[in-house]
């Protein structure tokens, strides 16, 4: 594993000294006395042996690998200090960097299927280089977290009103066991008497998402649940938990429908060209020349992109005229026949001196796939493959050739300034005869590569500061 992922033990510091059971969130207090700022720490175990779904933390939900999720409910939690990601494995803990975690390297002692997670807690908290007032346990395998439900927990537990929260969701029903005989027996309730829903005692169930606890209450008993436990109920739709691969179909459908889009704070936009700016289809004439049919809008979004600067590119498969065409139209950087579209894609980020996580890329066929996990921002066209759907940060309300491209554009934020201040070069044309666009010629020859095409601002910096110095 990269040194850089790993937290390097400190030099030895006294521990949070513990308390005992009804010391309820003691103060923390500096050697002179006075009371010092309260820290938190989450720490998110993450091993790479799952079971059940291989790699199962960087499984994506909406775009989003469960890792990050979590990561992400974290970093938003305003009473969080830092955010440690322990695992055994080199690409979650890559993963883990990426989303702006630390990475704790877990020894294989305390990696295989039988350790316990506060192990990993446990070895953490003593190479973090500092005392935390209080833990924060969270897990990748609960895609839902809200990060106002954390806090409400953590402050819970500063403020001395639990020494242990933890996220559960109210739970209706009706529990059976089987015997020795394998007869039903009920637990929690009479099998004889069936009391309405509303005359029951309330029971909930942890949903496993988050726990939080004094520090020293853990350390000192090793174990999650110590001195006063309490809940914090989360609605049924944060609730979810993923175990298996129905779960986790499940959940992205789920994200499917609960995550709307929001805007795709982005500094470049990548698009398939086939059934993104198409509909997929095509038009042969007798001569094998091809005609494809776009949408008219798509050319003002792409307009609005191009004149703030912000670098647009259609990467295709194919190799067709018509996507040269359509590309001069738009001033878009354009490559063709493509088999590998990640490794391009990656290089062409690279060349933009951008970074990966803030590139949008839409697709709609399974050759995108690659892409997908390549940018921060994968985004499908509504009718797009199931398979592109699942993996979508953000799936579009229009298909391909439908106005798809138009949406992505008009999601992305660019200044008013921005658009106003840069000359136009010329891209009223791109508003010209755009009902179609047309392949005129039957020979196709090959396309430049990256390198010898000549972008319209060759880096993306460059860009921004011209925009700057423009709008100013």
């Amino acid at each position: 594993m990269n040194d850089q992922s790993i937290l390097t033990p400190p030099a030895p510091t006294d521990r949070v000294s513990s308390a005992p059971d009804d010391a309820v969130g003691s103060a923390p207090a500096t050697d002179d006395g006075a009371a010092r700022p309260h820290r938190a720490v989450a720490i998110i175990p993450a091993r790479g042996g799952s079971k059940g779904i291989p790699l199962k933390n960087l499984q994506k939900v909406a775009g989003i690998s469960l890792l990050a999720r979590a990561i992400n409910a974290a970093k938003a939690t305003p009473s969080i200090d830092r955010v440690v990601v322990s695992t055994d494995h080199e690409d979650i803990a890559a993963e883990a960097i990426r989303s702006g975690a630390e990475v704790s390297h877990r020894p294989a002692n305390i990696a295989g299927d039988t350790a316990s997670s506060e192990s990993a807690l446990i070895y953490t908290l003593s190479h973090l280089g500092e005392d935390f007032d209080t833990t924060v346990f969270m897990q990748c395998t609960s895609p839902f977290i809200d990060s106002a439900s954390i806090d409400n927990a953590v402050t819970a537990v500063r403020d001395g009103d639990a020494d242990v929260v933890f996220s559960a969701v109210e739970d209706h029903s009706f529990l059976w066991r089987l015997d020795d005989s394998e007869a039903a027996v009920a637990v929690g309730h009479e099998a004889g008497f069936r009391p309405r829903r509303q005359d029951r005692a309330k029971h909930y169930n942890e949903t496993g998402a988050f726990y939080v606890m004094r520090t020293d209450g853990l350390l000192e008993h090793e174990h999650r649940f110590f001195g006063r436990i309490t809940i914090e109920e989360v609605p049924p739709e944060h609730a979810r938990e993923i175990d298996d691969m129905s779960d986790l179909s499940l959940v992205r459908a789920i994200a499917s429908t609960q995550e709307t889009a929001q805007l795709v704070d982005v500094d470049a936009l990548v698009t398939d060209f086939d059934g993104v700016h198409t509909d997929d289809s095509a038009y042969v004439d007798e001569d094998g020349n091809e005609q494809v049919r776009i949408h008219r809008g798509d050319g003002m979004g792409v307009s609005r992109l191009v004149r703030s600067g912000l670098p647009v590119m259609i990467l295709s498969k194919e190799r067709n005229p018509v996507v040269t065409r359509r590309a001069e139209k738009l001033h878009a950087d354009v490559t063709q026949g493509v088999d590998d579209k990640a490794r391009i894609l990656a290089s062409w980020i690279d060349e933009q001196g951008l970074d990966a996580t803030r590139v949008a890329y839409v697709g709609n066929d399974i050759n995108d796939l690659e892409a997908f996990d390549v940018v921060g921002w994968p985004i499908a066209v509504a009718d797009a493959h199931p398979k592109v759907l699942a993996a979508a940060r953000v799936v579009l309300d229009r298909p391909g050739g439908k106005g798809a491209v138009r949406e992505v554009c008009d999601l992305i934020p660019v200044p008013d300034q921005a658009i106003e201040a840069r000359p136009a070069r010329g891209l009223t044309s791109v508003l010209d005869s755009d009902q179609h666009c047309s392949d005129t010629s039957a020979t196709i020859t090959d396309q430049p590569s990256i390198q010898q095409q000549q972008p319209l601002l060759t880096n993306h910096a460059e860009r921004l500061r011209t925009n700057r110095k423009q709008v100013s």
